[in-house]
């Protein structure tokens, strides 16, 4: 049998190599290939071209690299009609990936998509698209599948692979030695995206933030994992130390950073969910670009409460969030100082985060296995 994956980003490739790795364990003949990254490379997944195409965020960004990337889809689309393969899977990346395999399913390939789009939180008719463009959708929240109910696409929950792979068994102080830090000195994991843009719009308050943290309980180190070389000048402007707080940046090891933490202090996306697995208290911060935010506004195309994952997942702001004109270093503080001094707001937070990691631990990758090598061999 033969498998097309097709990854957008670092999430993407971390889900892809989970599924590849489930394909080959029940298979270990099949071949895999498609749009990767190297974690799917390592699990056995050939590549026809590289998640760095699709690495992209916002939608004027977006817009500017249309071009490429529609010559991308194109010479993508060609490749794999000629690989003929049982089954497409589609892995995130909705934007390029849903249209593509609309495109390939009218050449008659089957296709299913991973990673339900967020439609419960904005542009909902989506599905009726989604649904007209593949064979079946897997969704990693359990409240995705009810979102397709009126459509008559077979959509599935399978658990987030995350959730299978992350515990909270690491303490702080553990994850500090094998860091080669102090393990008995308070950390502040500051995380501000993988994005020159995130970088640039949120380091300067993190940074100041962490120096008013320090000012009142001083002895903070800060601890930055930099997601590539190409940021650290970036972030290493804001980081000089200061009195009672010292700066740390290591090369990615954001998980081990995270493990390592105290307090969390990130930037929106998956890497919230991260945290939330690894059962580390955390404050929210986002700022797009001011052009996405007058689009998303103006046109009213955001439809949820809460912004951050863990607060969709919980229903509830279980995590401070702060988005655009709020965040500021001294808001930052006032949500960061109470995680840091009381043990029950922490503990609230604990609290929350076991339910939801019990909730998406089903052993993803391998249900998604399952899904795809049935709907292959009805191809």
């Amino acid at each position: 049998m033969r498998v097309v994956l097709l990854a957008g980003e670092a999430s993407g490739d971390l889900l892809g190599a989970a599924i590849v790795r489930a394909l080959r364990a029940r298979n270990p003949d099949i071949e895999c290939l498609g749009i990767t990254g190297p974690q799917m490379r390592a699990a056995g997944c050939s590549s026809l071209g590289d998640i760095e195409a699709l690495s992209l965020m916002g939608i004027f960004e977006i817009l500017r690299e249309l071009p490429r990337l529609v010559r991308f889809r194109r010479e993508m689309r060609e490749a794999i009609i000629a690989a003929k393969p049982d089954i497409v899977v589609g892995i995130d990346a909705p934007d390029f990936n849903l249209a593509l395999e609309g495109q390939l399913r009218e050449r008659g390939l089957r296709c299913v998509h991973v990673v339900s789009p967020t439609i419960w939180a904005w542009r909902p008719k989506r599905r009726f698209k989604i649904a007209r463009n593949c064979d079946a959708i897997l969704c990693l929240y359990p409240f995705e599948p009810e979102c397709y109910a009126d459509t008559g696409l077979r959509a599935d929950f399978i658990g987030h692979p995350l959730a299978d792979e992350l515990d909270d068994s690491v303490t702080p102080a553990q994850a500090r030695a094998q860091l080669g830090l102090d393990p008995e000195q308070p950390v502040l994991g500051v995380l501000p995206g993988s994005r020159r843009g995130e970088v640039a719009r949120l380091m300067p308050d993190y940074a100041q933030a962490a120096r008013l943290l320090a000012e009142k309980h001083p002895g903070i180190r800060a601890v930055v994992p930099v997601a590539h070389e190409g940021l650290r000048e970036a972030i290493a402007a804001h980081t000089q130390d200061a009195p009672g707080l010292e700066w740390t940046l290591l090369e990615g090891q954001s998980r081990e950073v995270m493990r390592a933490s105290d307090l969390l202090l990130l930037t929106s996306g998956t890497v919230t969910l991260e945290a939330l697995l690894l059962g580390r208290p955390m404050v929210v911060a986002y700022r797009a670009s001011a052009a996405t935010i007058w689009l998303l506004r103006t046109f009213r195309m955001v439809r949820t409460a809460h912004f951050s994952l863990p607060n969709v997942l919980t229903g509830e702001r279980t995590v401070p969030e702060l988005l655009q004109d709020q965040v500021s270093a001294e808001k930052l503080v006032a949500e960061l100082e109470p995680l840091w001094t009381d043990p029950q707001v922490r503990a609230y937070q604990m609290r929350r985060f076991a339910e939801v990691r019990a909730q998406l631990a089903r052993n993803a990758g391998a249900r998604a296995a399952e899904t795809i090598e049935a709907l292959a061999g009805r191809a």
